[in-house]
């Protein structure tokens, strides 16, 4: 295939629903979607409604601004309103609640708060302003830490003394851990993360077959890239095979990318540990820079509360992300909590479960419930 519509061919997808509907047969089966790209792609082209009713798709945390937890969101705060700062970060992060209100309400209060599309976007912020600091909100998986590793790379070798990284990075392999260890939540397999595979590869997930004996397929982000990789899971339950495939082989590679892997190893080390939303604290889960980045790590530069903040008691978005409810199933889902007027991260970002409900799924919600009464 060579063109975006050879991967929504309507007879393609109805081909693979029917094949996946064979092999489904009457046994119930549970396959998590561990990233918040397949979650929309899942939901814009209604392929929940398409598969049949045995065949149960539920999301898990790989939403990148929704698993970062309220305390270090005041945290981002405090480093934004100290005086004298610039503080920049990507557009999902701007509206992410934490205990003190967020970014946009901060820059409402005074705080030079600006987005950015990306790190290097805000360096040569720093460049332009060399008598301010400017400090990068750095969020996200492995898929985009590479960026903020050689944007730090770029500053030191261009001796730019006005630029510091609060990082927020996070590893995709702990939480799966934490979600396989969890006794809430029963699974059969795993769509496994596109975005973040083409960095690490497959490689680092052949521990959910190994250990926990669960079939796992690295999936693209089409619909039937989706499709696809839910009939492999079933193929490999069927044949009674328990492997790591990669179905989204025209961009991940098994050893993922190693010039991509080199400059993370290079600029930053692993975390102790690191608190997750809804997840609690994972161990090694995040990344840090390292000491011989200690310049331009802003948790050493600026004063942080590192306060841990409770969610609010009415969001369940920890439930949400490790799959054990769906956001519908949330008390205050589409009435308190929506994308305008948000109380948790998972109706903000734009790869967040409860905005994929929202925004393409919550029609189809109320007409299955209407039906069923």
């Amino acid at each position: 295939m060579r063109f975006v519509d050879e991967y929504r061919d309507p007879a393609a997808a109805r081909a693979l629903v029917a094949r996946i509907t064979d092999m489904a047969g009457d046994d119930h089966l549970k396959f998590m979607e561990v990233c918040g790209g397949h979650t929309h792609t899942i939901y814009r082209h209604g392929i929940e409604h398409v598969l049949p009713a045995n065949v149960e798709l539920v999301h898990g945390p790989g939403c990148p601004v929704c698993v970062i937890p309220m305390g270090r969101v005041d945290d981002a705060i405090a480093v934004a309103s100290t005086p004298g700062v610039i503080f920049t970060s990507f557009g999902d992060m701007m509206r992410v609640p934490g205990g003190d209100g967020n970014l946009l309400e901060a820059k409402a209060r005074g705080a030079d708060v600006r987005f950015v599309y990306s790190p290097l976007d805000a360096l040569r912020i720093a460049l332009d302003h060399p008598e301010r600091e400017v400090v990068f909100f750095a969020v996200g998986f492995e898929t985009t830490a590479p960026s903020t590793a050689l944007t730090l790379l770029r500053a030191r070798a261009q001796g730019v003394t006005n630029f510091s990284v609060f990082c927020n990075h996070v590893t995709i392999v702990p939480p799966i851990k934490a979600i396989l260890d969890s006794p809430d939540l029963r699974l059969d397999g795993f769509l496994g993360p596109g975005h973040v595979s083409t960095v690490v590869g497959n490689r680092p997930y052949r521990f959910v077959p190994e250990q926990y004996g669960k079939p796992l397929v690295t999936a693209g982000f089409e619909p039937l890239d989706i499709l696809a990789a839910i009939a492999m899971l079933l193929d490999q339950l069927r044949q009674g095979r328990c492997e790591v495939e990669n179905q989204y082989s025209r961009v991940v590679r098994d050893e993922g990318n190693p010039r991509a892997l080199a400059v993370l190893a290079e600029v930053f080390e692993l975390r102790p540990h690191f608190e997750w939303r809804g997840l609690g604290f994972i161990s090694q889960s995040a990344l840090r820079l390292r000491p011989e980045f200690a310049p331009w790590d802003a948790e050493l530069r600026y004063e942080v509360p590192g306060v841990r903040v409770a969610d609010p008691k009415a969001c369940q978005c920890g439930e949400v992300l490790k799959g054990v409810i769906k956001p519908w199933e949330c008390k205050v889902f589409g009435t308190a909590c929506t994308p305008a007027t948000p109380i948790g991260t998972c109706m903000v970002s734009s790869e967040g479960a409860c905005a994929a409900y929202y925004n393409f799924g919550r029609l189809h919600r109320e007409v299955s419930v209407a039906l069923s009464r």
